[in-house]
């Protein structure tokens, strides 16, 4: 996706639960521990990947979206396809997308990665004009409205 912008990958945090797993440290139940909701959503809404699952080794892990923003309203908070998302980041000006794996048989999930979407994100600016700008010096569209306003 061109807008995708702003990228956490959580591998480094994965690896490390998974060590402290293997040392003894943290117990199976303590990392596989999938809600129903959760699992609903990897059923209904996931995307699979080729992945095998880390625990358990016997499934692949699931990829689940969930999309968080303002102009999201009711549906924050909800999972989406991959799908859905491209068509989301050109009608939103800006949403925040976590993916979550997760293993069906184990229960295993974990925070994979968490990024921007949007319209905010193109090149050269959107339709809406100055005050929807594509990043930069957040404080440029509230000093040039000031200055329209002081015009006047």
């Amino acid at each position: 996706m061109r807008t995708q912008r702003q990228v956490v990958d959580y591998s480094l945090r994965k690896r490390a639960v998974l060590r402290e797993l293997l040392a003894g440290r943290v117990g199976t139940y303590d990392v596989c521990d999938a809600s129903p909701y959760l699992k609903n959503a990897a059923r209904f809404h996931g995307e699979p990947t080729d992945e095998r699952c880390p625990i358990c080794r016997s499934e692949n892990l699931i990829h689940v979206h969930y999309i968080y923003g303002d102009e999201l309203k009711q549906s924050a908070g909800q999972a989406r396809t991959l799908a859905e998302l491209p068509v989301l980041a050109m009608t939103l000006r800006e949403f925040q997308v976590f993916v979550v794996e997760v293993c069906l048989g184990c229960d295993w999930n974990h925070l994979v990665e968490q990024y921007l979407l949007g319209r905010d994100g193109l090149a050269g600016g959107t339709e809406g004009g100055p005050e929807q700008g594509a990043g930069g010096d957040a404080a440029t569209p509230g000093s040039a409205h000031r200055r329209r306003e002081a015009q006047r």
